[in-house]
């Protein structure tokens, strides 16, 4: 009770994982919230020395969970605050977010200026938005809401709101996936490839969100991706490229704090999505881009129009913001690779690597298609030498050396370890694999444990058009525990048949 005449309260540790968002817990009938009005949903500061933090109000009728004087942070909020059970915080009105005017003002159809997108973009990353805020701006820009202008300045914007690299050389290189294909981890081997042909490759990369395994989670497995700027500018300067986790560095930060708010809303938005791919390219300090736009029907671009819109949009964009773009249309039809999951993905960038005969020859070819373009673009190779250049530096194992000392400067090169327990999944008749939903064999991998479970997913054996009989394996679950096999199987025995059709 020593606190009641101040704003000030004791935390307590109750171990809830919020994600992203910063939670406070204070019972309903503390003084702090009588004192101040404070009602469940509202929007606190919350302080604790010279660190501050936004956090949204979740209120307590339970008195055996927190005692009076006391408040609970979600686990989130406490690692940021950088507080202990029993530090002090002081709790406060946040004051008005007016950037919020602009976000009310796009929601009816009104056109932003780049100071606009300015104040939002701040705000955002200053964790001002709550979780409602942030899906009230993500719908206002939605679908076709956004002029071209307004995609510019979106993009500047949050170029701004974060640490922009810069590099010695003027040529810097990077390639992106636009995504919603299991496997397909060709940057390793893009990298690799890159990086050994001369040019400088700073590649972060992001985690996984809602896929199986991002590229700096199956990286992960056999190397450090959790380096800070000084170390990934050693590892560069050293090797020529790296492959890290891109929210150590803080680049273009608004754009993980949007994406997870829509993934949620399963909103699909080009100008959202150019926004932050090409606003993480030009703060990494690129100035030649490759990307790659798979289309397929259970992807994320489904039609060959919706891909020729997102290209000319995305080069009209980058144009602007400086950057030197390429854009590659890829099968998405079906998984690329063999491996769906972090140590099985990483398994597969080995093979191809290492020049193995049985390495997946899709994913080898997308790699060498990607680093060809990046080769062709830069004028490291000439005309359409770019393939036949990359295959060379592939072929001579200089890609694999290269692959060896960017992990060892990163810290560590080790094997990446499966699952132990594992089962397979056997074709009832005979026919051709005629469609592969993407979409449902993600799910199924996640449901093994990936990527949380770096060791868990899916070894896929049955790519488009392949003949099979009765008793032949089409693929195999992995994991790293029981249950969650378990979990997976009991999808699998509800959806087996949708996943793969055969005829």
């Amino acid at each position: 009770m020593e606190h009641k005449h101040s704003n000030q309260l004791k935390v307590k540790s109750i171990g809830i994982n919020t994600y992203r968002e910063n939670i406070v817990y204070m019972r309903h009938d503390c003084h702090v919230c009588l004192s101040e009005g404070f009602k469940a949903l509202t929007r606190l500061v919350v302080r604790h020395k010279d660190q501050n933090i936004i956090a949204t109000l979740n209120v307590i009728h339970n008195s055996e969970l927190l005692r009076h004087g006391e408040a609970a942070l979600s686990m989130e909020a406490m690692a940021r605050l950088n507080v202990r059970e029993d530090d002090l915080i002081e709790v406060m009105h946040l004051p008005p977010v007016d950037s919020l005017a602009s976000v009310r003002a796009k929601l009816y159809g009104k056109t932003l200026p780049l100071n606009a997108f300015q104040e939002i973009i701040n705000d955002i990353t200053q964790g001002k938005y709550s979780n409602i805020e942030l899906a009230s701006f993500i719908a206002s820009c939605s679908g076709d809401r956004l002029s071209t202008e307004e995609v510019v300045s979106l993009t500047q914007a949050m170029i701004r709101a974060g640490q922009n690299l810069t590099w010695p050389t003027q040529t810097v290189v990077d390639k992106h996936c636009i995504g919603g294909l299991p496997g397909n981890r060709t940057t390793p081997i893009v990298v690799s490839i890159i990086a050994a042909a001369g040019l400088t490759i700073p590649k972060t990369s992001s985690r996984a969100i809602t896929s199986p395994a991002g590229t700096a989670d199956t990286v992960e497995t056999f190397t450090n991706v959790n380096l800070d700027l000084t170390a990934i500018r050693k590892v560069v300067e050293q090797e020529g490229g790296c492959m890290v986790w891109g929210g150590a560095v803080k680049l273009s930060p608004a754009d993980d704090i949007l994406i997870s708010v829509e993934r949620s809303l399963d909103l699909d938005s080009p100008a959202q999505l150019i926004a932050s791919v090409l606003s993480k390219k030009a703060a990494a300090g690129s100035s030649h881009v490759v990307i790659d736009i798979p289309i397929g029907e259970s992807a994320k671009v489904r039609t060959m129009q919706e891909a020729l819109h997102l290209k000319d949009l995305m080069l009209l964009v980058a144009q602007s913001i400086n950057l030197i773009l390429d854009v590659v249309f890829t099968d998405g039809q079906q998984p690329v690779g063999r491996g769906i999951g972090p140590a099985l993905e990483a398994k597969d960038v080995f093979a191809v690597l290492k020049g193995e005969r049985d390495a997946p020859i899709d994913l080898r070819d997308r790699s060498l298609k990607l680093a060809g373009r990046l080769l062709e673009i830069t004028g490291k190779a000439k005309g359409a030498e770019g393939y036949q250049m990359a295959f060379n530096i592939l072929e001579k194992g200089e890609a694999w050396k290269k692959f060896q000392a960017i992990c060892q400067a990163q810290g560590r090169f080790t094997e990446p370890v499966i699952g132990e327990f594992m089962h397979d999944v056997r074709c009832d008749h005979s026919g051709v694999v005629v469609r592969i939903d993407n979409r449902k064999l993600a799910r199924l991998a996640k449901l093994c444990g990936a990527p949380q479970s770096p060791g868990a997913g899916i070894l896929f054996l049955s790519p488009l058009y392949k003949k099979v009989n009765p008793g032949d394996i089409l693929y195999t679950l992995y994991s790293q525990s029981r249950g969650e096999l378990d979990y997976a199987k009991e999808y699998l025995s509800e959806n087996k048949n949708s996943i793969l059709e055969i005829l």
